[in-house]
């Protein structure tokens, strides 16, 4: 398979270092955020929020659903990989961005925006505006200065009501983070592999 071109216009590269600081801020304002609009909304930020408190075989559920849910969304944009050379071009530009991060910073930067953006997104936003108004939000901020982030934008709309329907579902945000995480790691994972590829 030949390599996609770059993107016209691409914007430029950010040094994984500062990329790497800039999501830790980025990311642990988003849960600061998150955490006292939910508390305001609520007068308080239940456990229940985040887990199911009845039973361990209840988390378990919600732990392999969100692990069925990313192989889902994961195998769909692999698809979209094999078929479509605008969605191979989106992973070059995105690559450059990111294919940097060293392994242990990947997994920070995949933990850490998987749980804040769903503690944003469905635990804070979803409640007070409902699925649809949240999922199109989640998408539009998925969009980029590249002509290719259509694409991801409209990955992240069908990502964001499965996401939205585990927290409708089973009332916590379990799933929905278990899944977030997942697909941010093996697509950084995967990310990191293209950088490479082309450096090489």
């Amino acid at each position: 398979m030949p390599e996609p071109e770059p993107s016209q216009g691409r914007p430029p590269e950010i040094r994984p270092g500062a990329l790497y600081g800039l999501s830790w801020l980025l990311y642990l304002l988003l849960a600061i955020v998150s955490v006292s609009w939910i508390g305001w909304r609520q007068d308080g930020v239940p456990l229940s929020l985040f887990l199911a408190t009845g039973s361990a075989g209840a988390v378990a559920i919600d732990v392999a659903l969100g692990a069925a849910t990313a192989a889902s969304l994961i195998g769909a944009w692999w698809v979209a990989l094999r078929i479509s050379v605008t969605a191979r071009r989106l992973d070059a530009t995105l690559a450059a961005h990111v294919g940097g991060l060293s392994g242990d910073r990947l997994i920070a930067v995949a933990l850490l925006s998987g749980f804040a953006e769903e503690l944003f997104f469905r635990g804070a936003l979803q409640d007070a505006v409902g699925i649809w108004w949240a999922t199109l939000i989640f998408a539009l901020c998925h969009l980029g200065p590249v002509r290719e982030a259509r694409w991801w934008a409209g990955f992240a709309a069908v990502a964001g009501l499965l996401l939205g329907g585990l927290m409708l579902w089973r009332e916590n945000l379990t799933a929905p983070v278990v899944a977030h995480c997942l697909v941010n790691a093996v697509g950084l994972h995967r990310l990191q592999r293209v950088a490479q590829s082309r450096a090489a």
